[in-house]
This record gives structure tokens, sequence and C-alpha cells, in this order.
């Protein structure tokens, strides 16, 4: 897919993140919007996936370590064609599939049930490893928060996943600055992240977020990458694409009512 189907896929991922989170009521939109051109790099150009095989051996699989953020995985499956589209109004209610936090038993696609921040990292350096060892070709994808890199448990897996080479392993920080509590820098601190990883013995790259090229170029420059996990540190607007939720930690874990869901997915294209 070209950038710009790219880029109106991460549209359309933003839409359906506010469509869900405001039907539910609840969720998380914030740290969703942020990852919203990653995700759509992931699965419409970079991951080797079949939504009609959604267990295809040799697979790429991804990670969302972060879980809270599953509005936004749940809008790239959809999109994807793994479910319809019109099951993510069911976001958390009573009987969906579509549970606050991403369940691998009971939605295709999800590799891996996630929600303990920290415990995400840690089960994908586990099936990098596994892949290696079975000589599967499938690589492993995984997405942190900036805030989740707060958890000591995230660099026992990093340094796992240097001392084992899992070059198979690819490693997203959604550095959006901000958490629950406010920002990052103000709740505990995580910068240098490239500097940190790169002494774990990881290979790193800084990258803008919201660039689709960008976006491309990191993926590839992970895939050619030897001997060593890469990390892609992706600068992002938590709340991105609508006004009043950019760079706004209040956004993290509320839902729009219905006048601020109409007026995020007029900003970002859609039709209420």
């Amino acid at each position: 897919m070209d950038y710009e189907g790219l880029r109106e896929k991460a549209k359309d991922i933003r839409i359906d993140i506010i469509r869900a989170v405001y039907s539910a009521g609840s969720g998380h939109p914030g740290g969703s919007l942020s990852a919203a051109d990653i995700l759509a790099v992931l699965y419409f150009d970079e991951m080797k996936i079949d939504p009609k095989n959604p267990k295809m051996p040799g697979r790429d699989k991804f990670v969302l370590s972060k879980g809270h953020a599953s509005p936004g995985i749940y809008a790239a499956l959809a999109e994807r064609g793994f479910f319809n589209r019109d099951d993510l109004v069911t976001f958390r209610k009573m009987g969906s599939m579509l549970q606050g936090h991403p369940d691998m038993v009971k939605v295709p696609g999800i590799e891996m049930s996630t929600g303990s921040l920290g415990q995400g990292i840690s089960v994908a350096v586990g099936m990098a490893l596994t892949n290696k060892l079975d000589k599967d070709p499938g690589r492993i994808y995984v997405l942190l928060g900036d805030g989740e890199l707060q958890e000591g448990l995230v660099w026992e897996a990093f340094m796992s996943a240097a001392h084992y080479r899992l070059d198979n392993l690819t490693a997203v920080i959604d550095w959006n600055g901000l958490q629950i509590d406010g920002k990052n820098e103000d709740v505990m601190g995580v910068a240098p992240i490239d500097e940190k990883l790169k002494s774990f013995g990881w290979e790193t790259l800084n990258i803008d977020g919201h660039d689709i090229e960008a976006i491309e170029v990191a993926f590839a420059r992970a895939k050619a990458c030897k001997n060593k996990p890469f990390a892609i540190i992706a600068k992002t607007i938590k709340g991105k694409g609508v006004s009043f939720m950019e760079n706004d930690y209040s956004w993290h874990g509320k839902a729009p009512n219905g006048e601020q869901a109409r007026k995020a997915i007029e900003e970002l294209g859609g039709e209420w």
C-alpha cells in the first residue's frame, strides 16, 4: 500500500477508536490515537498476516504491551478484516469479545492477552526466542508505552532479548511523553530512551511516529539488523488528530461525550 493509502488507513483507525470509546462510555483514547500511524503501517504493509487464517504458520505476530490501548488494535484488526467493523461499537459491553484489554482467546488476530504493563514485552521476547529455536521465519513486533518503561520487568526483558541476539524482534516505543498522572518526566523520567536501550545491547532509531514514510524506513532498518533486537523510538502526540485531546493527559483514560465525539470525528475527516 502506498503512503497516501496508509495515511487514509490511519485516519480510519482513529475514527474507529473514537466511535468505540464513545460507544463504551469508557476506554483509553489518548494513547490509542498516538499509535494509529504505527498500527496502520504494521497491519496494512509490514506484517505477514492473513485475516482469513489468523493462525497461519510462519506469520508475523504483534503484541500490544500497553494493553489499555486496545481500541487502537481492535480498530486496526477490524479495518484489516479480522472481524466486522460493526463489532467495534460493542467495545467494553457485556458479552462482547472486545474487552477493555485484548483477549487472545476471543478475538481473532490477538496474539497475547495483555494489560499488566511490562508483561507484553516479556512475552514478545519469549515468542521471538521460540521462533529462533523452531526456525520459524515469522517476526515479532511489540508496542510499548513510554510510561510503561517505568516497570522494572521491561528492562529485564530488554536485557534478555539482547543476550539471545533476537534480531527477529522489533520493539516500538510510543513516546508521547504523557501517562495517566501527567508528564513522564514529572512522574518518573524515562529519557534518554535510546541511550539506555543501546547500553542494554539494542540497535535503536528515533523517528517521528506520525510520519508514515519514516515508520516504513524504520521497519526496513529493523529487518536488516542482524544479531541484535531493534527498537524504534517513535515520538508521538497523545490524542493525535483531535485538537482538544492532543497533549492533554486527562484523555489518557476517559471517553468523550456525544458532542465531543462528533467534533473529534469531524476533525478526523469522518461523518458523525
